[in-house]
């Protein structure tokens, strides 16, 4: 969404529509208004029926002012206890109510939303949560959804952050850009985003975009030559060749003591369960089952974009798990690239298969850290529902800091355990492994033990299993209904730039 910033009450005043915030007093009796433009908030209280509004959460009050603009009021409930979730879910709904309004020029005053502290902060987020609301996925449709304005405007009272501001709002940009890309890819249909075009389109955006990124595709014949014998035995079955898209960040300022992240993410541009076939009902919707690929991709974007202090290397194993007289059978054993043997009881526990080959790839790199993400089983939605995304691994702190910034990026995750029983569990008695648990029970466990078994020793990991929440999050009025989310890669985005 584009923006425009004015310090300049007239850029409000000027607005054909105008939206203002509104908190509820203490005794929830009226509104209590913080709008920079008073002679504004003295015609509300001669309206009709303002009395009767008191800004509680969720609800809003449309009146007419006398230069015949529309003011829309939104209320945010109780100012001391709404914090940076509750802002951006207000403003990402007042879009939605609004984006059909036939206006010219829309203008947020961002004060009268401030219930966070800072007005840089609070506009930051306003920027965010109209970045993202404003997201569609209509590339197919003959009728697109128009809106009658170009841009929206923020008016900012507080001239003090007009220096920081623009940097701000830049920063904001690359992250929701790459949020949105994320979404794009998740939503593509799977006949269009194969695995060649997908890492055509990878390759083309960080040619136009990512400057100084270093990019590396590896092809059939490649991961031939790396020995990836699990990633191979998921692409036995495709009409497509196989993809490993390498690509590498190394900021200007690089010392010996310069962090070293590697993102990992599963790429099933559809799954079809290969042999193990799904039922129809679940195939549909398979084509999100690369959106670990598209999130750690995103997340990497971003940080980029933003310069991150970190050496950041990000890996997307990239195929389709399709049936043909190729396609792996059931009870199929084939060598990983750590010279593992693997006996694959259900070729639609195929991600796995993937992201082993591309772990052991990585760990080759001794990154101080790697984390992988995932739509790895159905048994995390059993386990955490379709809103939080699970965390397991094999280091503590990590884990905790992914923990942190999820909650500061007000994005759920919630981690699951690692145990030495079902690390045994994942032991094949034909071969080194087998790629699912013999109980039914703890999936989404048991695959990351089965991925810990590729992960170089002493660096330090963690798993992302994002199957619950990559699409269709219509509790939040920041993502789409339906269809890719983006979520996590806000998330991960903090953690390229501030772990530590």
């Amino acid at each position: 969404m584009n923006t425009n910033i004015g310090f300049d009450l007239e850029i409000f005043n000027k607005a054909q529509f105008k939206v203002v915030g509104a908190f509820e007093s203490k005794d929830k009796s009226s509104a209590s208004l913080s709008w920079s433009d008073k002679n504004l908030a003295k015609m509300f209280k001669m309206v009709q029926g303002s009395e009767n509004f008191t800004g509680a959460s969720g609800s809003n009050f449309t009146f007419t002012a006398p230069d015949l603009s529309t003011v829309y009021i939104v209320g945010l409930g109780n100012k001391t206890k709404a914090k940076d979730e509750q802002l951006r879910k207000a403003i990402a709904s007042t879009y939605k109510a609004i984006h059909k309004k036939k206006v010219k020029s829309i203008c947020i005053d961002v004060a009268s939303f401030n219930c966070v502290g800072s007005i840089l902060n609070a506009s930051a987020i306003v920027k965010e949560a109209l970045d993202l609301a404003a997201y569609t996925f209509e590339k197919y449709m003959q009728e697109k959804t128009k809106t009658t304005f170009k841009s929206i405007d923020l008016f900012i009272a507080d001239k003090k952050i007009k220096r920081s501001i623009d940097k701000t709002i830049e920063k904001v940009e690359n992250v929701t850009s790459s949020v949105n890309f994320a979404r794009d890819l998740v939503n593509e249909a799977p006949n269009k985003l194969h695995s060649e075009e997908y890492a055509k389109r990878v390759e083309k955006d960080v040619k136009t975009n990512l400057k100084g990124v270093k990019t590396k595709i590896l092809g059939k014949a490649d991961l031939k030559k790396q020995k990836m014998g699990c990633f191979l035995a998921v692409n036995a079955g495709s009409a497509y060749e196989p993809r490993l898209v390498h690509l590498t960040y190394t900021p200007k300022k690089v010392t010996k003591n310069t962090k070293h992240i590697a993102l990992v993410g599963k790429g099933l541009t559809f799954d079809t369960g290969g042999y193990s076939l799904k039922p129809s009902k679940s195939m549909v919707g398979m084509k999100f089952d690369m959106g670990g690929s598209a999130t750690v991709y995103g997340a990497f974007r971003a940080a980029v974009l933003n310069n991150s202090p970190y050496k950041i290397t990000c890996i997307l194993g990239i195929t389709d798990n399709a049936v043909n007289e190729h396609a792996t059978m059931p009870d199929s054993i084939v060598t990983a690239r750590n010279g593992k043997t693997v006996e694959i009881l259900n070729t639609d526990a195929e991600g796995r298969l993937v992201l082993a080959d591309c772990l052991d790839y990585v760990s080759e790199l001794k990154p101080d850290t790697i984390i992988d993400a995932a739509t790895l089983t159905g048994a995390c939605l059993v386990a955490l529902g379709t809103q939080v995304c699970a965390v397991l691994g094999n280091h503590d702190k990590t884990i905790k800091e992914l923990l942190s910034f999820a909650k500061k990026s007000d994005e759920y995750m919630w981690q699951l355990p690692i145990i030495p029983e079902w690390q045994n569990d994942m032991k094949s008695k034909i071969a080194d492994l087998k790629n699912i648990g013999s109980t039914g029970y703890a999936g989404t466990a048991t695959a990351a033990c089965f991925l810990e078994n590729f992960i170089g020793e002493g660096i330090n990991w963690a798993h992302l299993d994002i199957a619950g929440v990559c699409d269709s999050q219509s509790h939040l009025s920041y993502c789409p209904t339906k269809g890719g989310s983006g979520l996590i890669v806000r998330t991960l985005h903090n953690y390229l730039m501030n772990g530590k």
